[in-house]
């Protein structure tokens, strides 16, 4: 008997890696004379880039980017030629968040923007960004700031990209990107479908988990709402724009 075990992780307890050995574990107790393949998955959150490593025999390294709380912090990514994966949840993720600390409208994104243009600049032609398991909601802006995106409010005045200003931006300008993406192909990597807004958008679907609390659901929404009806409206019924905060529509917004 030969058996495949090629789990997921289990979300903020065990690695992909870590799940498909204890089973093996329990299964060798009632079969012990099999053989075992372990085969961890990624569905584009944690585990991820190391299941692509094993399929695409890329090479792990590691840079610094601004991380969730602004401060420079230390992430892993894979690359081979023009060729590179990454995980959302490596620079802004779930787990690594203190439970007191979750406050997913102020959380920034900026280092995933910081991440892509270090890339591009390095002479990769297409990304892979798994956009699972953060910790984040800020409908992809804090991205587009990493990449050199300015948002504007009512009175000319630069806002901040996170995700409690996004109901302020009523323009952005991308003249001063840092890198130029029409010859760039990214990939988003998400197992889910939401959309950006709705009963089943990302808000009222993944911000609780992410300590948002259900009072500020519809508001929290209904800004969403509002930006991508000035930067994209028909990315608003897109499926899969809902994942990582929203954060999948931003590549989008941008193409």
């Amino acid at each position: 008997m030969h058996i495949l075990i090629a789990p997921d992780s289990f979300k903020e307890s065990l690695s992909a890696t870590k799940v498909a050995e204890a089973i093996k574990k329990g299964f060798s107790k009632v079969y012990p004379q099999a053989g075992y393949d372990l085969i961890p998955l990624g569905d584009g959150g944690e585990g991820t880039v190391k299941s692509l490593m094993q399929a695409l025999s890329l090479d792990g390294t590691q840079t610094w980017v601004t991380g969730p709380f602004g401060d420079k912090i230390k992430v892993s990514y894979a690359v081979k030629d023009d060729l590179a994966v990454f995980e959302m949840a490596e620079i802004v993720g779930l787990a690594s968040i203190p439970h007191e600390r979750r406050s997913p409208l102020f959380i920034k994104t900026q280092g995933v923007g910081e991440l892509i243009v270090e890339l591009v600049q390095n002479g990769v032609k297409r990304i892979f960004i798994g956009v699972g398991g953060s910790a984040s909601h800020d409908g992809g802006i804090g991205m587009a700031a990493g990449l050199g995106v300015k948002f504007y409010n009512r009175a000319g005045k630069e806002v901040e990209a996170i995700g409690a200003h996004i109901g302020e931006i009523v323009s952005f300008s991308t003249e001063d990107m840092l890198v130029d993406l029409s010859q760039v192909r990214i990939d988003l990597v998400t197992d889910v479908e939401n959309p950006l807004c709705g009963p089943a958008g990302a808000t009222f679907v993944f911000a609780g988990q992410k300590g948002l609390a259900s009072a500020e659901f519809e508001l929290v929404d209904k800004k969403m709402e509002s930006f991508y009806k000035l930067v994209n409206p028909m990315l608003l019924d897109l499926a899969g724009a809902g994942a990582g905060g929203g954060m999948a529509a931003g590549p989008m917004s941008l193409s």
